[in-house]
């Protein structure tokens, strides 16, 4: 059986730094995938390579058991990959609407882009009181829920996410992660989840792999990475 995605001896360079070595892991339909690690583990360089951001070996990344190769990002969107990155990266100038239209830049068909825009409201209701808002007045949850919404206009079969919870009230962080799974249960989305926050992201993911310096260093079933020794003084502060 083809997996949604599979990754493969997956490299990741910058000039001669070496931020991804020999990296392997899959995400099947319908499944959350917790990569988990340090700063500097390789989590979002990994990320951007599924997304087509920085170069990889063109067998590397398939999607369906299409291999990516060079394929350039725009046109990974179109086959179903969407990408929250860290930090956001919302248009400030632009209102919570042209923002969200933004994320349908590639889909002509414009009932369903509406209808699209009012699910993404009937998601993050904050958001429906704010859509003539410029991106810029927006809290940190408010522009969290609006990059995730941006990301859902693509209607992508797979979901990048990367840092959700960075910068966000405790509060906060239990809403967008309640939010991640309702989605999975929604739309059988595929999720790729980076996350600092290990015991947040096993609880709502069904399998993780652990990244140190670029290579993995562990990989199990959710539920039983949460209660490895080896994890949990590391990353789960116990």
């Amino acid at each position: 059986m083809t997996s949604l995605l599979t990754v493969t001896d997956l490299d990741v360079y910058y000039g001669r730094l070496r931020a991804v070595h020999g990296l392997s892991f899959r995400v099947e339909e319908g499944q959350i995938v917790a990569l988990l690690g340090s700063n500097g583990a390789g989590k979002t360089s990994t990320i951007r390579a599924i997304c087509g951001l920085v170069s990889t070996d063109a067998q590397a990344i398939k999607l369906d058991g299409r291999p990516l190769g060079r394929m350039r990002p725009g046109r990974r969107v179109t086959l179903g990959i969407a990408t929250v990155p860290e930090g956001r990266d919302l248009f400030r100038s632009l209102s919570v609407a042209e923002n969200l239209r933004m994320g349908a830049y590639l889909r002509r068909d414009r009932a369903g882009i509406r209808a699209d825009i009012e699910w993404v409201y009937s998601l993050f209701p904050a958001l429906a009181a704010k859509r003539g808002a410029h991106a810029a007045t927006l809290s940190g949850g408010q522009g969290q829920m609006l990059a995730i919404g941006r990301a859902l206009m693509a209607r992508p079969r797979l979901l990048l996410l990367d840092e959700p919870s960075h910068g966000l009230a405790p509060n906060l962080v239990d809403e967008i992660f309640r939010l991640i799974s309702q989605l999975r249960q929604g739309r059988n989305l595929s999720i790729v989840l980076v996350e600092q926050n290990a015991n947040k992201a096993l609880t709502i993911s069904d399998y993780g792999y652990v990244l140190e310096t670029g290579e993995l260093a562990l990989e199990g079933p959710s539920a039983k990475l949460a209660q490895d020794p080896r994890v949990k003084p590391l990353y789960l502060g116990m």
